[in-house]
C-alpha cells in the first residue's frame, strides 16, 4: 500500500448516498434536485471566505437539453473575483440506481470473471456507475468546485476477498495537495481471489478515513440518520448518538435505550450489492474507533449543511436531526 503524506490535513470526506442523489426505483436516473441542492451545500461548506463571491462554472462542456455552454472564458474578466479558497474535502458517492442493477443480475459481486455473463455485468456496471461520477463531478464543477473524477478501478484499487488489498492513496492526496477535490465511487474491481467483486463506497471511505485522517467524515443520505428499525415502521426512533469502544462494540447512547449494544433492525433492498445500511453502520463504526466523528444525516437539508459546516463538532443541537457516531473515550 503506497504511504500518503499531505502536505496539510484534510477537513471531511463526505459520502453522497446513492439512495440521496439518484431515484433508487427508476433505473438510472438521477435525482436532479437533490443533487443541485447538495452540490451548493458542499460548495458553501468548502468556501473558507465570503459567499457572496461569483461562481466560476467548471463544466464548459454542452449539457442534453441545454443549446448553450453555461461558461466561457469571456465571461471570468477580472478573475480575481473568482478566486475562491476552498477547504480539503474528499467526495465519495454511491451508485444508487446506477451500477447495482448491473452487477446483481450477473453476479459481479460474487466473482468469477471466467464466466461470460459476470465480464459481461462487469464491463455494464462500469460503464454505468462511471456515468454517475461524470454527471456528479459537472454537477459540482458548476457550483466552482475544482472536482476531478477518480475511479477506483481505473486508479489501481483491488481487493482480496473483498477487502482493500491496493488502493491508489498517493493519487488521491497529490489532488488534494494541488487543489482539486477527488470525487470517488463504488466500482466494479478486480479480486486476486474472487476474480472481481463490488467495492462499496462506504469500504472507500473508511479506508480514505484511516490513511488520511480528516476531521470529520459525513454520510449524506435519503433518510435523518440510523434508526431502531426500517424508517417506513410508524413506530421507529431515530438513534440520535452511537457510542463504539475500543472493541468496535457499539451502544445506543442518545435516546436511552432499555438494554445497551441494541441491535438495529434493517432491510437491504434486493438489488443492492454492497450491504446498504448494514455496511454503513459498520464501516461508520470503524472510522469512529479511529477517533474521527461520523454524522449520518439525510442530504439537502438544513441539518446536512450543518453537518458539513463542521458545526456539529462538540455539542450535537436538541434541534439537529440526525445520528453520530462517535468513539467512546
Amino acid at each position: 500500500m503506497e504511504e500518503t503524506n499531505l502536505n496539510q490535513t484534510i477537513r471531511c470526506i463526505v459520502k453522497l448516498g446513492g439512495a440521496a442523489i439518484t431515484c433508487k426505483n427508476e433505473l438510472e436516473k438521477i435525482n436532479e434536485e437533490n443533487l443541485d441542492t447538495v452540490s451548493s451545500h458542499l460548495r458553501q461548506a468548502m468556501n473558507l471566505g465570503s459567499c457572496s463571491k461569483q461562481v466560476m462554472g467548471m463544466d464548459w462542456s454542452k449539457r442534453d437539453g441545454v443549446s448553450d455552454i453555461s461558461s466561457s472564458l469571456c465571461d471570468f474578466g477580472d478573475q480575481c473575483q473568482f478566486n475562491v479558497d476552498f477547504s480539503r474535502f474528499v467526495v465519495v458517492h454511491g451508485a444508487g440506481s446506477f451500477g447495482h442493477f448491473q452487477a446483481s443480475k450477473s453476479g459481479v459481486h460474487k466473482g468469477g470473471l471466467n464466466q461470460p455473463l459476470v465480464k459481461a455485468g462487469f464491463v455494464a456496471t462500469r460503464i454505468s456507475v462511471t456515468t454517475l461520477n461524470l454527471e456528479i463531478v459537472r454537477a459540482l464543477a458548476r457550483e466552482g468546485i475544482p472536482s476531478i473524477g477518480m475511479s477506483p478501478y481505473s486508479c489501481g484499487w483491488s481487493t482480496s476477498e473483498r477487502n482493500v488489498a491496493s488502493a491508489d492513496l498517493l493519487g488521491v492526496a497529490k489532488a488534494i495537495d494541488s487543489g482539486f477535490i477527488p470525487v470517488l465511487h463504488g466500482d466494479a474491481v478486480l479480486d486476486d481471489r474472487l476474480g472481481c467483486t463490488i467495492l462499496s463506497g462506504d469500504v472507500i471511505i473508511r479506508h480514505l478515513a484511516e490513511h488520511l485522517r480528516p476531521a470529520y467524515v459525513v454520510f449524506l443520505t435519503d433518510v435523518s440518520g440510523v434508526y431502531d428499525r426500517p424508517p417506513t415502521d410508524p413506530n421507529a426512533v431515530l438513534l440520535r448518538e452511537i457510542a463504539v469502544d475500543e472493541d468496535g462494540k457499539w451502544s445506543v447512547v442518545k435516546p436511552t435505550p432499555q438494554s445497551m449494544n441494541k441491535q438495529v433492525e434493517i432491510t437491504v433492498a434486493a438489488h443492492d450489492t454492497t450491504g446498504g445500511m448494514v455496511t454503513k453502520i459498520s464501516e461508520a463504526a470503524m472510522i469512529a474507533k479511529l477517533g474521527i466523528d461520523v454524522y449520518i444525516v439525510k442530504a439537502a437539508t438544513s441539518h446536512s449543511l450543518r453537518a458539513l459546516r463542521g458545526e456539529l463538532r462538540h455539542d450535537i443541537p436538541d434541534d439537529w436531526l440526525g445520528t453520530v457516531i462517535r468513539f467512546s473515550r
